[in-house]
């Protein structure tokens, strides 16, 4: 009953949202009665207009809606087990190699080091954030309808809020985390804020510059702009699109929210383990071994579970967990964050459904917008200018908080990526594809985190000073186990 519940509302919210594109209302007077069939049809092959952009509707993520559920659970209780097993593992070489039964977490503490920084630096951005494009939109929009000079005035808005974007928020949070040598959490704290903030910022003023410019060629006196207050929620809420106003619930149940933080707590500790039990013992000592295929080979598979389990622990922690808490203090009631990636037979449909609101923000923002400039025709370059700004950004963001370029990311998403995206498409439904993407999925974790592993020990292992531009370039890990090895023979 639960479950034909649950089918029951996922159809009826599908409804909902096919159908508010409408103008008659008389098809809202319809929800409380059994829709003929006649009229469910009508509204199944309803669509939304080309520029209405995304509808939000209320509605529950799915993994809050499949935990109801018995066999499901015990998948989560499976995966709290070998945590389980992962701390007493650790107490036990512990107790045996050193005599104490003490947990250390030398290597959480590391990561997050310089904690007092990383707040101040994240206090910075978010308020240059929340200041600068609100008063940047609001004085253009005031100025543009009584001004002679509206395109120079655009032109001059426009440079102001790219250079905004560019020096404030894209060049001085970098300069920060490589000026003060952040650890690697603590970079990414505040290197996915900067991506975060931008592209919020971005969303705010693509979304409300239109409505001046059309309000303005309707000669339209009664045109409002955003409240502060709208502008503010917008920044905390668990979206990328902007909108005035969004589905809300009636109240905040604050035990969810606390479930959910402890969760994220827990996905910490889970990696901590993760890596301190089955990736630093083995990636400790790899760059000292002269580079042979086997080596290799038993590195990237050895690396396929750890890799698997960062992934899970990823998607679980933020997408899930640290996204609904915000949405139930907010009320947010569109919890649809993700979709069932898992059940993905093509790499396409995986990519739109592994993240939900990075997806929601790169269709309507850069694919629909390189559409718009290209033309249709265009579709195949637009899905590639897309597919190379997400992993630009991605490559990015692991260069900055790693602490050295090594495109290992890039290389997979545009190569094999996109080969895939083409070669495994929507069209392609049975069971063997599924298995197919599932084995290219645990394949590709596997090597980033065998590559990235050995290039993050090999920095350490095989530090070059005052490095030319090219040795930066140049992935450490390829030669670093002939000058270790040699240093060996010396010492």
């Amino acid at each position: 009953m639960k479950q034909f519940d649950s089918q029951v509302n996922e159809f009826v919210d599908n409804l909902i949202e096919e159908s508010a594109s409408l103008e008659s209302p008389t098809v809202h007077s319809l929800f409380p009665s059994v829709l003929c069939e006649k009229e469910r049809n009508k509204l199944r092959h309803t669509r939304p207009p080309p520029d209405q952009g995304k509808l939000f509707v209320s509605r529950r993520s799915l993994l809050d809606e499949l935990f109801e559920v018995n066999h499901i659970r015990t998948i989560y209780h499976m995966f709290i087990a070998l945590l389980i097993l992962f701390i007493i593992s650790t107490l036990a070489v512990d107790f045996i190699d050193e005599g104490r039964l003490v947990l250390d977490f030398d290597l959480l503490v590391y990561a997050f080091g310089q904690l007092p920084l990383v707040v101040s630096t994240w206090l910075c951005m978010f308020f240059s954030a929340f200041v600068v494009p609100y008063v940047l939109f609001h004085q253009w929009a005031r100025h543009y309808r009584t001004s002679s000079h509206r395109a120079l005035g655009s032109l001059l808005a426009g440079a102001l809020f790219l250079l905004f974007q560019v020096l404030v928020m894209g060049f001085l949070p970098t300069y920060v985390v490589l000026r003060n040598n952040l650890p690697p959490a603590s970079r990414f704290i505040i290197i996915l804020e900067q991506v975060r903030l931008i592209m919020k910022a971005h969303s705010f003023i693509r979304e409300n510059v239109p409505r001046v410019l059309s309000s303005t060629r309707e000669k339209n006196n009664s045109m409002s702009t955003p409240q502060v207050s709208q502008y503010l929620y917008f920044l905390f809420a668990p979206t990328l699109i902007y909108r005035d106003s969004y589905p809300r619930n009636p109240s905040i149940r604050w035990g969810y929210v606390a479930t959910k933080f402890l969760q994220v707590l827990g996905c910490l500790f889970y990696a901590y383990y993760v890596f301190v039990r089955l990736c630093i013992p083995q990636f400790r000592n790899i760059s000292l071994q002269p580079f042979k295929l086997r080596v290799m080979v038993l590195c990237v598979f050895n690396s396929i579970l750890p890799g698997v389990l960062v992934l899970f622990l990823a998607f679980f922690a933020f997408l899930h967990c640290w996204l609904n808490a915000f949405a139930e203090m907010l009320r947010f009631a569109d919890r649809m964050f993700y979709k069932d990636w898992w059940n993905s037979t093509s790499f396409a449909n995986y990519y739109r459904t592994w993240n939900v609101v990075v997806h929601d923000w790169l269709y309507y923002y850069a694919y629909r917008d390189f559409l718009w400039m290209l033309g249709k025709r265009f579709r195949a370059a637009a899905m590639l200018s897309v597919f190379t700004v997400s992993a630009v950004v991605h490559e990015y963001a692991l260069a900055i908080c790693f602490g050295f370029f090594y495109p290992v990311l890039f290389c997979l998403f545009m190569c094999f990526g996109m080969l895939f995206n083409f070669i495994l498409h929507d069209r392609r439904k049975g069971p063997i594809w599924n298995v197919i993407m599932w084995t290219s999925l645990f394949l590709g974790q596997g090597v980033l985190l065998c590559l990235y592993s050995q290039e993050w020990y090999a920095q350490r292992y095989c530090p070059v000073q005052n490095p030319t531009f090219l040795e930066l370039l140049k992935p450490r890990s390829w030669t670093c186990h002939q000058q270790v090895s040699s240093a060996g023979r010396t010492d």
